[in-house]
Formats: C-alpha cells, sequence, structure tokens
C-alpha cells in the first residue's frame, strides 16, 4: 500500500526530500506552501521590464566543496561557473571584499608583499584582548581598529541592528583575511548558477505525477493531517508550536527595486559599510548571467530590519535567549508522533543552499532506512545546537 507523506515547504529542504522519497519508496506526496510560488527564498522570476533573472529575495550563489552535491544539483538542471566579486563603499571609496591584499594596501596607501601585510596586520591588532568575548572585541583582536571601523562595524550595526559588543565573537569567525589577491568571495572549488533560475531547478525536483503542490496554503498546527503516514515540516520551529514560549529571532530583508539604463555599478554586489548610509548593500542581478545581454538593468537597495510578525525570516540572530527557547521547542518535537523538522527554519540555523540539499538528502536516507527496517524514525537532522 503506498504511503502518503506530506511536506510543509517547497524550498531547497522539502523539494529534495521530495525528489528522493518519491524515487525509493511506493508513495504519493503532498506539498503546501503559504506563498504564491515555489523555491522559497532561492525563487528566482524573469524581471517583466528588463528581462533578466531576478533572485526576488537576495543573491544566492551556489557553491559547495562536496563534489557529490554538486554533481546532484548539476544532474536537475544546467549551470554555468561563476565567481562572485563583492566591492565595499566606504568613506566614498570603493575597496575589494573579502578584505585581502589589495584591500590593505588600498586602505593603507601601501604596497605590501603578503609576509609584510601579515606583519603590519600583527602590530594593528589589540593584544590586551586576550579572550575575546563579542564581535567587536574578536575583530579588534586580529584586524585592528582601522580595518573593523572601514568595513565591519558600520555594516555589521545595519545587518543585525544592534551594537557589535551585543553580537557573539563566534561570528566574526566567517569573514576572512587573505594576504594575496584573490577577490574570489567563495573559497569553495564548486561555484555557480542555475542557467534557468533555481526555480526551474526545484520545479524539475518536484516534476512528478504523485507530488502534489497546494500554493497559497498556510500550514496550521491545528490542522487535521492524520491521513498522513508522516509530516515533514521545514517551516519555523516556533510557529509549529504556535510560538508558546515566544518567537525565536530573527533579522528579515526588505528591498527597494530601482531601474536604470545599460550597467548601474559594474558587479553584482556593492556593499556599504559605514552605519549612516541606511542600506547595507546594493545588488545587480545582470551581472549574474554573464551569458545574456540586457539594456537595461534592475538593481535592488536591501534594508535589514528585526522581523515581526509578518514579515519572512532571514538571517536567525541565535542569541543565548533564543537558544533557550529553541531548546523547549526541540524537546516538544521529539514527543510529537509522525513528525519530522528540517531545514534552516525548523532547526534555527543559517545554511547555505549545499549545506540544506546536502542535509536534505542525507536525511532523507535516514528516515527510508528507518521506514523500511522497521527502526525510529528520525526527527530532527542535527544535534541539539
Amino acid at each position: 500500500m503506498k504511503k502518503k507523506y506530506l511536506i510543509i515547504g517547497a524550498g531547497f529542504s522539502g523539494t529534495v526530500l521530495a525528489n528522493q522519497l518519491m524515487s525509493k519508496l511506493d508513495c504519493t506526496i503532498d506539498i503546501w506552501d503559504e506563498r504564491d510560488h515555489i523555491g522559497g527564498n532561492c525563487h528566482t522570476k524573469r524581471d517583466e521590464q528588463t528581462g533578466i533573472m531576478v533572485h526576488e529575495y537576495g543573491p544566492h550563489i551556489f557553491n559547495t566543496d562536496k563534489k557529490e552535491i554538486w554533481d546532484f544539483v548539476n544532474s536537475i538542471a544546467e549551470f554555468k561557473p561563476y565567481v562572485h566579486r563583492v566591492k565595499a563603499m566606504s568613506d566614498g571609496k570603493i575597496y575589494s571584499l573579502p578584505v585581502n591584499l589589495h584591500t590593505i594596501n588600498q586602505l593603507f596607501g601601501k604596497s605590501f608583499t603578503p609576509l609584510q601585510a601579515k606583519e603590519f596586520l600583527e602590530t594593528l591588532a589589540d593584544t590586551s584582548i586576550t579572550d575575546p568575548q563579542n564581535f567587536e572585541e574578536q575583530a579588534l583582536r586580529f584586524i585592528g581598529k582601522e580595518l573593523y571601523y572601514a568595513f565591519f562595524y558600520g555594516y555589521t550595526k545595519k545587518q543585525w541592528g544592534c551594537e557589535p559588543t551585543e553580537l557573539p565573537a563566534s561570528i566574526l569567525k566567517r569573514i576572512p583575511v587573505r594576504f594575496n589577491y584573490d577577490d574570489n568571495y567563495h573559497n569553495n572549488i564548486y561555484t555557480g548558477i542555475p542557467v534557468d533560475g533555481y526555480t526551474a531547478l526545484i520545479e524539475k525536483l518536484i516534476d512528478n505525477k504523485n507530488i502534489h503542490v497546494s500554493l497559497n496554503k498556510k500550514f496550521n498546527p491545528a490542522d487535521d493531517v492524520s491521513s498522513y503516514d508522516h509530516v515533514f515540516y521545514t517551516g519555523p520551529i516556533d510557529a509549529y508550536f504556535s510560538f508558546k514560549y515566544g518567537r525565536l529571532g530573527y533579522r528579515t530583508v526588505t528591498f527597494e527595486k530601482h531601474y536604470a539604463d545599460g550597467d548601474h555599478q559594474g558587479v553584482t554586489q556593492m556593499n556599504y559599510c559605514n552605519a549612516e548610509v541606511p542600506y547595507t548593500r546594493i545588488t545587480e542581478p545582470k551581472h549574474f548571467t554573464y551569458w545574456e545581454q540586457h539594456d537595461k538593468t534592475v538593481y535592488f537597495k536591501e534594508f535589514s530590519k528585526e522581523t515581526g510578525p509578518s514579515d519572512i525570516p532571514y538571517y536567525p540572530k541565535r542569541l543565548a535567549n533564543d537558544k533557550e527557547l529553541l531548546l523547549q521547542y526541540r524537546s516538544d518535537a521529539t514527543l510529537l508522533h509522525k513528525v519530522s523538522f528540517l531545514g534552516r527554519l525548523a532547526t534555527y540555523r543559517y545554511m547555505d543552499m549545499h549545506n540544506v540539499i546536502g542535509e536534505a538528502l542525507n536525511f532523507s536516507n535516514l528516515f527510508m532506512y528507518a521506514a523500511t527496517n522497521g527502526g525510529t524514525l528520525p526527527v530532527f537532522p542535527n544535534e541539539e545546537n
């Protein structure tokens, strides 16, 4: 007898899971999504005025160091190589990011060699900070106040809506400093953009007569889902429990769209590092699809703000109180019957696309093994963290 599964959310977590379950189990799958499109925050579509493929919820660059994940997405859709280069506007001047040898030489008016730059930064580091307790102390300890205030202080304050002293030191570990002229924003070897956009890729993942998608259908915890053999939930975990312990903290992003002739800024992404500039960055999606030609351009100013009840959650804040709430929700989740939670919102973690896809592939294997061998069905793909 066919199993019947319900997946809440048509982003990468839900659709990769559906693809894998359908390929290996005798089942039917319903997918519900509260938006009017599939793809979640990776949704792409052609801009009506320019014809440019737009990333509707901000830029998404697929990059991974895992060949098996790269091979998986390329087996579904065609990707073209893409190198993401980011520029930064600081005090009226444009610099190269991530911070590299060119950035250091630009800022200080030097012509350092790699060794000279490394030794120079060591003289700027605040060695009196032996155990950094927050983002600002971590930055000052390792790169000094000049680089910190030029590129990180204002941007971080806008991005997270608080002083950097209120953020954990661990955030800065994701920001590299390079002592060469490599300005490729990503370190991973496999990097690309899907030729027809992410939504077309996701459409192919769930192109099966036994997968049924319902859009504009919001899941309610009170919904009767007893007819399903299992429910996979990829939405916000606090929403599943009707925020009974409180809301987990997120930052969200709003966009201001503009049009221009030709090329607006000459690069996909320009960060604005000064706190007095209200937006964090300007993105120009025509530079993703360098193989296309467009006479006009569309670009977006991005503004970061706290997530309200009607906003789309983007970046989990994961402050101390958030982590306490998360443990309570995870504890309640383990008491449920025939429900699993996966994806960045359901596990309350910042995850790149390749992490989301890899975890969905692994989780589907765990679930299918347990389902076919009478084992305990997994509730989460990750340990508590």
